[in-house]
């Protein structure tokens, strides 16, 4: 699903960012990039080796986890 950019140049669509904070504007960022999706949904469908796609998203993302890969949710 691609965003409405019709207001794009309007400074008003993005007085909110003002209000966000760092990790706010990080999460932000990452959902919106394609990229960063397919990671995630990956992630979710548990049919690819955990341990290598938890390193391949910390080596990309920069995230960490701090309890390790987690299963599938049942």
């Amino acid at each position: 699903m691609t965003p409405n950019a019709a207001g794009w140049r309007s400074s008003a669509a993005y007085e909110h960012i003002a209000e966000m904070s760092p990790s706010d504007l990080a999460w932000e960022w990452l959902r919106r990039n394609d990229a960063y999706v397919e990671d995630y949904r990956e992630l979710s469908e548990g049919k690819t080796d955990i341990q290598t796609l938890t390193d391949k998203i910390r080596r990309r993302w920069g995230l960490r986890f701090p309890r390790g890969p987690a299963g599938p949710t049942i």
